[in-house]
């Protein structure tokens, strides 16, 4: 199966602006996350994803769901090898790019570091998960250790817990990570945690490379 990535939703595009890659969650759209865009720093554009794969109610997803957690590897491989694909076509090479990413999407997130870690200045993964498997580029991660921001609730029942522990394992191994995790908060984004996260990208950029 060779994934495509059909729909996308872009901010101004102004050259030489840094780039928000938001990647929703299963079952969601490329409406869903620009609402986070407005409590971010206004300095990043903003390209929003939607997943290649039909998940059905007008939703869409990066893998189906059969073992919680254990998708498919190659079908993972098929969604991220779209999402490069994308980059490549679409945005220009030097541009500062970070992806953010909830709940699948955040597993896309881990999944493009891991592909193509001299791609990406950092990576924001919202209550997901890492693929539990040994991949070509995890030595070369593991050598740049790029800033990962890794968020999510004590209270999620939908990402399973061995998930979540292998991926607070997995990351300080592979990235400089930070990782926060917010008392009572279910499958979801609070408004403390796009703070966190704010304050996280506020410090990914280098002085004065705000493309202004």
């Amino acid at each position: 199966m060779s994934a495509e990535i059909t729909v996308h939703v872009r901010g101004s595009n102004r050259a030489g602006r840094p780039l928000l890659l938001l990647l929703h969650g299963f079952g969601s759209h490329e409406h869903d996350l620009p609402a986070i865009a407005g409590h971010l720093p206004p300095v990043w554009d903003w390209a929003s994803l939607r997943a290649p794969l039909a998940a059905g109610n007008g939703g869409f997803s990066w893998v189906p769901i059969e073992v919680p957690g254990r998708p498919d590897p190659q079908v993972v491989a098929d969604s991220t090898a779209a999402v490069l694909a994308w980059l490549d076509v679409n945005v220009e090479p030097g541009t500062v790019v970070v992806p953010v990413g909830f709940s699948q999407g955040g597993l896309m997130v881990s999944q493009l570091l891991r592909a193509a870690p001299e791609r990406f200045a950092a990576g924001v993964v919202l209550s997901g998960f890492v693929l539990d498997a040994v991949l070509p580029g995890d030595e070369a991660l593991a050598a740049r250790r790029p800033p990962v921001f890794f968020g999510h609730g004590d209270a999620d029942q939908v990402i399973s817990p061995d998930a979540t522990a292998r991926t607070s394992a997995w990351l300080p191994q592979h990235a400089d990570a930070t990782e926060v995790v917010y008392p009572g908060l279910p499958h979801s984004i609070s408004a403390e945690e796009l703070t966190d996260v704010s304050t996280f990208l506020e410090k990914v950029l280098p002085d004065g490379a705000t493309g202004r």
